[in-house]
């Protein structure tokens, strides 16, 4: 073989090789470690993760059960996992200021108009006999929420602010939402801010009825979707992968729950998601569940949250100054409803 020959030849196999490479890089498919609470709202990834939506942005997507929402932090700031579901709380903020790389990229439960899917609930016998009509009359009560520094705390100081009343004037507990259905159901407590489907079940089996309403705190950002450091530097191309995923499923998520009930377009599928995936046997209890809102755009609530973060601070329960700004990226967000248009209901 001459010179020419072989120079011909070399860039022929290096032709080859970058073909190949292109190839593989085009069916590579990127691994994204999510944890997830095993709670209702987690119903969107597993929408997702059902109908191929990871799939088409080549992803293969790892759903990792966590006990609490809390308990994500660490791992997402260490990259044991790339996302994570969380809550607005004092441990967030905390963990920001700290220099923890995370941060709130999406709505994953929030409550609009008709979705007050975290209420604040009333022993019925208390109601029915008219000792506890309105939030004035919470005053003496017991009444629990979920723990120090969480939007149910949050939620619940606003309904006694707007009853002319303080933190003080009750005796307030922390528990499990599990918890407080038991707990209402032998009277230890009198009443509590508690999610679905813990609210469906007090209500369904006697123990509660709801005392407030979607204008006791509008709007608030209850849970979130958090991005961990990765995703939000060397690997922002997967993120926004996921993000494309993630608001075509709560779009699906909005058809279903349509007007704040199970009943729109798809609600039977969604339900058997939810019931497959969270351990809910009653189909029943679906008929009354109020839903949790999820934006069809990813939209976080930032005034909810700076609402919120006053509260935590008037409790000294944030350790350094911190903003929401600071605790917040909706770039994947408004990215994604750039490259799918507006939302239209179905």
């Amino acid at each position: 073989m001459n010179k020419r020959e072989f120079l011909l030849a070399a860039v022929g196999s290096c032709a080859i090789l970058v073909s190949a490479g292109a190839a593989r890089s085009a069916d590579s498919v990127d691994t994204v470690k999510v944890g997830i609470n095993k709670v209702i709202s987690d119903v969107v990834f597993h929408i997702a993760q059902e109908r191929g939506l990871f799939a088409e942005q080549k992803l293969k997507v790892e759903l990792i059960a966590f006990d609490s929402g809390p308990r994500m932090i660490a791992p997402l700031g260490a990259g044991q996992i790339d996302i994570g579901a969380g809550a607005s709380s004092a441990g967030l903020f905390n963990s920001v200021s700290r220099g923890i790389g995370v941060k709130i990229v999406a709505d994953k439960g929030s409550t609009p108009a008709g979705y007050d899917y975290m209420p604040l609930i009333i022993r019925k016998d208390l109601y029915d006999s008219g000792k506890v009509k309105k939030l004035s009359d919470l005053k003496g009560l017991k009444l629990a929420a979920a723990g120090p520094g969480s939007a149910t705390n949050a939620k619940l100081s606003l309904a006694l602010e707007q009853g002319g009343l303080t933190d003080k004037d009750i005796d307030q507990v922390n528990m499990s939402y599990p918890q407080q259905v038991a707990a209402l159901s032998s009277k230890a407590i009198d009443g509590s801010i508690t999610t679905e489907p813990s609210t469906s079940r007090a209500i369904k089996d006697g123990y509660a009825v709801r005392l407030s309403d979607d204008t006791l705190y509008p709007g608030q950002q209850v849970a979130v979707l958090l991005y961990g450091n990765d995703m939000l530097t060397k690997r922002r191309d997967v993120g926004q992968r996921f993000m494309n995923a993630y608001i075509k499923a709560a779009r699906i998520y909005n058809d279903a729950t349509k007007g704040g009930h199970f009943t729109g377009t798809g609600a039977d599928d969604v339900i058997t998601l939810i019931m497959k995936t969270t351990g809910l046997k009653d189909r029943n209890i679906f008929t009354a569940m109020i839903p949790n809102g999820i934006s069809p755009d990813g939209a976080v609530n930032m005034k909810s949250l700076g609402d919120d973060l006053k509260y935590f601070v008037e409790q000294g329960q944030i350790e350094k100054p911190v903003a929401v700004n600071d605790v917040v990226d909706t770039s994947f967000a408004e990215a994604a409803v750039k490259k799918l248009g507006p939302y239209k209901p179905h």
